[in-house]
């Protein structure tokens, strides 16, 4: 199963590039990852918000295949702990599924076409991150999954 990881905007902070980098380099043992930067559409000073996410939701849309399953890192999505975000991946796998594609939203979020196309969305806290955060702990727990799937010793429990 591939995995591509939509992003919208760019960040210069090295530090946080470099962890992000840090795990998908590891991930490459288990699992074909691309990340996929998306510009982001804008600021409210020069349109609405409701442009905004529409015009984010165009760009990615764009991009998905017929197929892909579309997942969105969303406040309001379901929880998991790491082991069931694990099992999470195995079903996906087990499914036959060729594309997971999850998608950290822009600013505003995500328009409502976007969530119409989404097979779920997954929260990774309650809490507010930047998106570079989420980023790198998406890349994170997606490592953890994979090495809890293999039984390594990265997770304990």
């Amino acid at each position: 199963m591939n995995i591509k990881l939509f992003h919208h905007g760019k960040s210069n902070s090295k530090p946080l590039l470099d962890l992000e980098n840090e795990y998908l380099s590891r991930l490459k043992h288990y699992a074909q990852i691309e990340i996929i930067i998306l510009p982001d559409a804008g600021t409210v000073s020069k349109t609405s918000i409701e442009n905004i996410k529409k015009q984010e939701g165009e760009q990615l849309l764009k991009q998905l295949k017929t197929g892909d399953l579309l997942f969105l890192f969303d406040e309001n999505g379901k929880q998991y702990s790491s082991v069931e975000f694990a099992d999470f991946f195995q079903k996906k796998m087990n499914s036959g599924a060729k594309n997971l594609v999850l998608v950290t939203g822009g600013a505003y979020g995500f328009s409502e076409v976007v969530y119409k196309r989404a097979n779920g969305q997954i929260s990774i806290s309650k809490m507010t991150f930047t998106h570079l955060m989420i980023r790198v702990l998406v890349a994170e727990q997606i490592y953890r999954a994979y090495s809890i799937l293999r039984n390594e010793k990265y997770h304990h429990q």
